[in-house]
């Protein structure tokens, strides 16, 4: 594993370190917007206090703190690999290039000693999981990987109320940032509760802490609403979820390849305003994912 001179200095200072995917770059959007979105997270980050950790693997190193070079290299590189806690062992033995997902991510991130990992959204059950058992490996990490992650809630493809049960289920607190309610992604809000609604960064970064000193393994979900003004309409976005879905079974879509399918999908049908609603909802997770791990390295 190769740790970026930067982040390896911030990590023995102390300073607040953010994790990021790389899948999002590979497999969410298109070039050159993919490389756009991902250096302007780690602005942003940086804007806020904190050192960015883009983590991938290229020729089966994983990569903790890749350069401007090597996000500009893997956002135009096609068929990089997507990469959870399964395909892990396979792409760094055989040497290839891999872009890794919430879970891989995570696992790479606790490796390298960094608390906090901003992504867009998490997997979770999928709709018809009761016949698929399509479930996504991220909620299991987050039931045992000692990583919190900041989000704009799970990915509003999914079943939200059957995700909240596995992440009950798997002890992972579900924190809401100024809110009572579950954000759905796209949307500020859906129907679901979160477990507590914490005011201020110093408040999530005071939870984590004791999660910690009582050594309850496993994640924190910062559950983060997506800004108001790139708030897409409920029922406008959730009909284009439904269009995308038939699309998807008529295609005959499967496996890890239904994500980035219906992420395209939605692009296309919305003609790009999920797009953009995408990136504003990460640079703002970006934004208070840095305020948290700033406040967290104080309390330590």
């Amino acid at each position: 594993m190769k740790i970026s001179e930067r982040v390896k200095k911030a990590l023995s200072e102390g300073k607040p370190v953010i994790a990021l995917e790389t899948t999002i770059i590979s497999h969410g959007m298109p070039y050159p917007k993919n490389v756009e979105c991902a250096l302007a997270v780690e602005k942003t980050i940086e804007e806020n206090g904190a050192i960015p950790a883009t983590i991938g693997i290229i020729e089966g190193e994983p990569i903790i703190g890749m350069s401007h070079e090597e996000i500009e290299l893997f956002g135009k590189t096609k068929g990089i690999e997507k990469v959870s806690r399964r395909d892990l062992p396979i792409i760094c033995a055989e040497k290839k290039w891999g872009a890794t997902t919430v879970s891989a991510t995570m696992i790479l991130a606790e490796l390298a000693g960094i608390e906090f990992f901003v992504t867009g959204g998490i997997g979770g059950v999928h709709r018809k999981a009761q016949e698929t058992f399509d479930i996504s490996a991220d909620l299991d990490e987050l039931g045992k990987t000692n990583v919190s992650v900041i989000c704009a809630g799970p990915k509003a493809i999914l079943d939200l109320n059957l995700t909240m049960e596995y992440l009950e289920t798997k002890g992972v607190p579900v924190i809401g940032y100024n809110t009572d309610k579950l954000p759905a992604f796209f949307t500020r809000t859906s129907d679901l509760r979160v477990d507590y609604n914490a005011k201020t960064p110093l408040d999530i970064a005071k939870i984590v802490k004791s999660k910690r000193d009582y050594k309850l393994n496993g994640g924190v979900l910062i559950t983060n609403p997506i800004p108001e003004e790139y708030s897409m309409d409920p029922a406008y976005i959730n009909k284009e979820i439904d269009k995308a879905l038939v699309e998807m079974e008529k295609a005959g879509v499967k496996g890890k390849d239904e994500t980035p399918y219906l992420l395209a999908k939605i692009v296309e049908l919305t003609q790009g305003k999920s797009l953009e609603a995408n990136i504003h909802l990460i640079l703002n997770n970006a934004k208070l994912g840095a305020q948290i791990a700033s406040e967290y390295v104080k309390l330590k």
